[in-house]
């Protein structure tokens, strides 16, 4: 029997609270209530699902790290015309670019750190499809 299983990435922050409404306001999704006062979950319409956690010991990481560690970052993939626009977004809600230099050709990926230091991309979609939109990338 396959059992139905869901995706969830969860990042710690120290506060949640402001993640959230960045991540809401930039992935259209709706903030959840859930009775656990150290998390906040976000659901988009675009089936992005997103679980914030409160780490009260919590330090920004920093980017590129200097160790040869793995860091986490959230990839949203955009159609490769909307990468500018997706930008120009995102630094209005008040993100940093921190790395936008490969942005040209078929796979172009741009990261910034979200208000809270977290890295975050966008990346052009490797599918023709977008997850969700019925919207085809070029």
């Amino acid at each position: 029997m396959t059992v139905a299983k869901a995706s969830v990435l969860v990042p710690d922050r120290a506060e949640p609270e402001a993640p959230a409404e960045f991540y809401a306001s930039l992935l259209d999704a709706e903030i959840q209530v859930v009775s656990d006062p150290d998390f906040v979950e976000l659901v988009g319409h675009n089936g992005v699902y997103v679980a914030i956690r409160q780490d009260h010991g919590y330090a920004p990481p920093s980017w590129p790290r200097l160790e040869d560690a793995q860091q986490a970052h959230f990839r949203i993939l955009v159609a490769h015309g909307d990468l500018d626009e997706e930008e120009h977004e995102a630094v209005s809600l008040g993100v940093v670019p921190i790395d936008t230099k490969d942005s040209s050709g078929p796979r172009g990926v741009r990261f910034y750190a979200d208000l809270a230091g977290h890295s975050f991309a966008f990346a052009v979609s490797p599918r023709n499809e977008l997850p969700g939109r019925g919207r085809e990338a070029p």
